[in-house]
Parts: C-alpha cells; structure tokens; sequence
C-alpha cells in the first residue's frame, strides 16, 4: 500500500479529487491512503504565522523553516521511513515514465507550499524535487493531486481494465494512444472507422500502430 500525508493550508482544495473515482476506489480497495496536516497548527505567534518577507528584499512572503520543519517532523516522529515531496520549479520534470518507476509501496510527505516561495533551507529535507512544466502556479494543492494521481493510478487493481495502463499515452515513454470510437457508428456524419468494425484483429492492430505513429509525427 502507498500512502501519502498532504502538509497544507488548504485541505478543503485537495480533499473532494481524493474521494472520488479511482482515488476513491484505491483508498476503498485498501491499496492508498491519504491523510492531512494542517500547516497552520505550527505557525508561530498568536496568529499561526507560517510565512515572512524574504531577507534583502522583494515581493511577496515566504514559507519559514519552523512551520514547516515541525510539520514534516511531526509525520517522521511516527514513521522515520517516510519521503518528503516537494513540487518545486526547481525539481525534476515529471512525466509518466518517472511516474511509472515511482515506488508504489511506501509513506511519502508532500509540502504544499504557497505564497511566493519557501526558505531554501527546507530543501535540505526534501526527498524528492518534482517539477510539472515550465510554468508557476499559486500553490502546490493542484501538483500534489497531479503527482498522486498519476501514481495511484498505476497501482495494480486501480484502473479497470488490465492493460489500461499499458496501451495508454507516454506508457514507453513518448508514445500517444491511438484514436478511439465507441457508439453510434455514424454521428452528425462523423462515421467510425471501417477498419474498427472488420473483426480482422492482425488489421486493427496495424491500423491502431498507424495511427499512434501519425499523432506522434505531429499529424494531427
């Protein structure tokens, strides 16, 4: 089983994509876990105070090493074991090859962090750096349910069908899934392909290979 303790400000944000459909499922079927930790409970001062402004200037407010430092500690105090994940800019770009090899098995931590950024120092406990694209986001809710998801679903027993996971996109590394059709056969004279309906499986097959290879030459 694979678990994961989100540390966060806003686990309102994260809790509804966690109850529903396969990530439902695989908490059901006892194969996941998810648990939260509030940042907030180890803010500083009267006011729960987890963030500052940065030493020698600039904008925003950065997450403090204290919060976030006794957070992570608070989760290892009752399993050393477990693995920090921080979505970073600064992180490994990650894709579905990583994600594939990712342990399935295990307790990992992921930080969330917000405003604009965090005291470098907190690097020196991560585990692992993760990074989904060159672009910024306000917080690390949305890349924490991005990482989960594409872990937990490659779970054996998650997804439905057994080789759901091995036909699909990026599953040997930059394949694209071939197009695919269910009914009705003919829709506002989009019809699906001859080939689909023939029963020669050697020619579906050929057909579907075809197709992957025109998406990923850019055809679209």
């Amino acid at each position: 089983m694979v678990k994961f303790t989100i540390i966060t400000l806003f686990r309102e944000a994260l809790e509804p994509y966690l109850k529903t459909s396969m990530m439902w499922k695989a908490t059901e079927k006892g194969l996941a876990e998810f648990d939260f930790v509030d940042l907030r409970e180890f803010g500083l001062g009267p006011h729960k105070s987890v963030d500052d402004t940065p030493y020698g200037g600039g904008d925003g407010m950065l997450l403090r090493c204290e919060p976030v430092f006794n957070a992570i500690e608070s989760v290892k105090a009752k399993d050393p074991s477990a693995k920090v994940i921080l979505p970073t800019p600064v992180g490994e770009i990650w894709n579905q090859e990583k994600a594939r090899e990712f342990p399935k098995e295990g307790h990992y931590i992921i930080l969330c962090p917000h405003y604009e950024g965090y005291d470098e120092r907190i690097l020196s406990i991560v585990d692992y750096k993760i990074s989904l694209g060159k672009f910024v986001l306000t917080g690390g809710e949305l890349p924490a349910l991005v990482i989960i998801d594409s872990i937990v679903r490659l779970i054996p027993g998650v997804l439905g069908g057994e080789n759901s996971a091995i036909i699909e996109s990026f599953s040997d590394g930059n394949n694209l899934e071939y197009p695919q059709y269910t009914k009705p056969y003919d829709f506002r004279g989009m019809k699906v392909p001859d080939v689909l309906l023939s029963g020669n499986h050697g020619e579906v097959d050929k057909w579907r290979k075809e197709q992957s290879k025109r998406l990923m030459a850019g055809d679209k």
